[in-house]
């Protein structure tokens, strides 16, 4: 079985996590299989939105601790920076929207990797874990950044330290996740929300993608700055111009993407 599943239909790619049987955890081919899918997609300029999802009933249990334990002893700070990192600043870097369909249990890395992404989707059965402290190891892949960013110091603190699981209603509460839907709904819901964005003015999104994250970070005279660069490249693409002329002559635009 291959690890990982890339399906592009029309302007929308789909990855989906392939290892059902160990609840999509991470060995090295996923890890290296998900950097080139993510690659791939992003050179792609037929896509314009991407979906991530794992099969059957998990979205990602995080790391395959049976595999790490077969393979004897490894750095596991390179294992970041060459396995996880890279997956986590293809999906931020990504110029395209990324969907995170949570069809299941989002655990450890796996968690990290909805948490990274841009919009998050979920089945009212999926739960998030950051299950790192019960095998004594800190937040990676990016949850110590996403975390406390999206919940608050406090609250990160304690699901970090405490392992505490969150339904797809709590996440929904606390702002991890943008909607929470029933499973046998969740497919078409993403559909719907995938063909928003692959309609949508690509180019103005990927900058405010770009925008966003610098925002949780800079101070308030940087990100002016920042925004006025990014409104001068919008403000000269094609799809501003489509935007206006559609605005003047009442009718819907017609985005490509430019």
């Amino acid at each position: 079985m291959v690890a990982l599943l890339l399906d592009i239909e029309g302007s929308i790619a789909t990855i989906t996590l392939n290892r059902p049987e160990v609840y999509n955890a991470f060995n090295d081919a996923l890890s290296y299989e998900l950097q080139e899918a993510l690659k791939q997609v992003e050179k792609d300029d037929s896509v314009r939105v991407v979906v991530l999802t794992g099969a059957g009933k998990a979205f990602c249990s995080g790391q395959d601790l049976k595999a790490s334990m077969e393979e004897g002893k490894r750095n596991l700070g390179e294992s970041l920076r060459k396995r996880y990192n890279p997956v986590i600043r293809a999906i931020r870097n990504m110029p395209k929207p990324v969907i995170c369909q949570l069809n299941g249990v989002a655990a450890g890395a796996g968690c990290s990797l909805a948490l990274a992404c841009d919009v998050i989707i979920a089945s009212e059965t999926a739960t998030m874990i950051e299950i790192f402290v019960n095998i004594a190891l800190v937040l990676d892949s990016g949850s110590s950044y996403f975390l406390p960013r999206t919940v608050g110091y406090h609250r990160a603190f304690e699901l970090a330290t405490k392992a505490s699981k969150i339904t797809a209603a709590e996440a929904l509460q606390m702002g991890l996740v943008n909607k929470v839907v029933a499973a046998a709904d969740l497919s078409e819901a993403v559909k719907a929300e995938a063909a928003y964005y692959a309609a949508a003015p690509t180019k103005a999104i990927a900058l405010m993608k770009k925008m966003l994250t610098k925002g949780m970070t800079e101070n308030l005279d940087t990100t002016l700055d920042y925004e006025a660069y990014c409104q001068e490249i919008a403000g000269n693409s094609a799809d501003h111009q489509e935007g206006t002329n559609a605005f003047l002559e009442k009718r819907k635009p017609l985005f490509k993407g430019v």
